[in-house]
């Protein structure tokens, strides 16, 4: 199996300078499509398997997504997981101690064939009417202060899903969750979820799933939300 780096930063960012060797998926045109709502919505197995294919991606490819550090490289993780190709890693550039090309890498395209998982999304209608569940946790990915509804600085409507724990993406997980029966994870936009989401699904939580429409989904349906501190 070779390994193949995919940097997943902004093209511009990319072209400025990358680990030498990485190809690039742009996340915004690649990792975004129109499955799921919200700011982010998951591409379509057609078109991801054609920006996958474009990016060298095949069987025969241990991937290493590469960000630094915005979640969008643990997106693309996600994304190769839900469409059936578990051998990927990611690492975050900031991290990287060597020299930088600019510009274009050229590469090979290949045939990229999804396999899509059913079993790891959640919809909005379905959590809605799954809130409050036994069993169920719901986790935010966001910072706590947007978590907590002080401050939002993307969407209309400040708050969080009813009942949430927060699990802010730069942060380690909050002990316990782990003890959790069924999670689900959002965020935003579906993005910085999946960084919490690579990390319970490593240790082990296989079945977590991601709400991809996520707060900027939820908090445009009329849905109910809270604010401030949990209480008890």
């Amino acid at each position: 199996m070779r390994t193949l780096l995919v940097d997943v930063r902004p093209r511009e960012a990319y072209l400025a300078g990358h680990v030498p060797g990485a190809v690039h998926l742009d996340p915004e045109r690649d990792l975004t499509g129109e499955l799921g709502g919200g700011r982010h919505p998951l591409p379509t197995p057609a078109a991801f398997a054609a920006a996958a294919g474009r990016a060298g991606i095949d069987a025969d490819a241990f991937v290493l997504a590469l960000d630094d550090g915005t979640g969008w490289a643990q997106r693309l993780w996600w994304l190769l997981r839900h469409h059936g190709h578990d051998p990927c890693g990611t690492f975050d550039v900031r991290s990287y101690a060597g020299p930088f090309q600019e510009g274009e890498e050229r590469v090979e395209p290949v045939r990229f064939e999804p396999h899509v998982r059913t079993d790891d999304t959640i919809d909005a209608d379905e959590l809605h009417a799954r809130l409050g569940a036994p069993g169920l946790v719901v986790v935010d990915a966001r910072a706590p202060e947007r978590w907590r509804g002080e401050v939002e600085p993307i969407d209309r409507i400040a708050g969080r899903i009813p009942g949430a724990l927060n699990a802010f993406f730069e942060q380690p997980l909050p002990v316990g969750l782990l003890d959790a029966r069924e999670l689900v994870v959002y965020c935003g936009s579906g993005v910085t979820a999946c960084v919490p989401l690579q990390r319970l699904i490593l240790a082990g939580h296989e079945g977590a799933r991601l709400y991809p429409g996520s707060w900027s989904d939820w908090s445009t349906r009329g849905l109910p939300g809270e604010t401030g501190e949990p209480a008890g």
